[in-house]
């Protein structure tokens, strides 16, 4: 019997060495060597503080500040611990009236907006986290932005475009702004 679980012991020694500690040392490594930014979080620092990150969305509900898509994670939104979709259906009351509680809140943030709201505002994205927008729904908040920041809607207009991401690799997903650096260089000029 000892026969046979010497080997057994000695492979299961050999294989935890190596599948728990030479290969994660070997991918970090690389990861660290070739991708450093990805590899530690795509953190974004300002004035040497880190703020954020590129790759999960923030709450933003200043009306200074564009809003980004509604989190689905909860109790605490944009928890990267608990990242989930709502599940709920399209015919779900309990969806419906979400929606409907933000259309009513973007609504009463700009009244003098009549234009459609775009729907990434409106619903959670698969992962609850999305740090993006579509350009359109960035453009349906520069009239607000504008107006309380005094700005003209041609310089948020230009923000924006400078801040728009195209199509990875030219063909995969849609045009996106990040929410959290359009904000910080909104900041950046220095307006209310």
């Amino acid at each position: 019997m000892l026969k046979e679980l010497k080997p057994a012991a000695l492979l299961l020694v050999l294989l935890t060495v190596l599948t728990g500690a030479i290969y994660p040392a070997l991918i970090t490594g690389l990861a660290q060597a070739l991708f450093p930014q990805q590899a530690n979080g795509s953190l974004i620092e300002q004035d040497g503080k880190v703020v954020g990150s590129a790759l999960i969305g923030q709450p933003f509900s200043d009306p200074k500040h564009f809003w980004t898509r509604p989190s689905a994670t909860g109790p605490v939104p944009y928890n990267a611990g608990a990242s989930t979709g709502s599940n709920l259906g399209p015919l779900n009351p309990a969806l419906e009236e979400a929606v409907k509680a933000r259309i009513d809140a973007l609504k009463a943030s700009d009244p003098a907006n009549t234009a459609p709201i775009p729907v990434d505002l409106v619903t959670a994205s698969g992962s609850g986290l999305d740090p993006h927008i579509s350009p359109a729904a960035a453009r349906w908040q520069a009239p607000r932005i504008a107006r309380i920041r005094s700005l003209s809607e041609a310089e948020v207009d230009r923000l924006i475009g400078a801040h728009t991401e195209g199509r990875q690799l030219g063909l995969l997903g849609e045009p996106r702004v990040n929410v959290l650096t359009l904000n910080l260089a909104l900041d950046r000029l220095g307006k209310p």
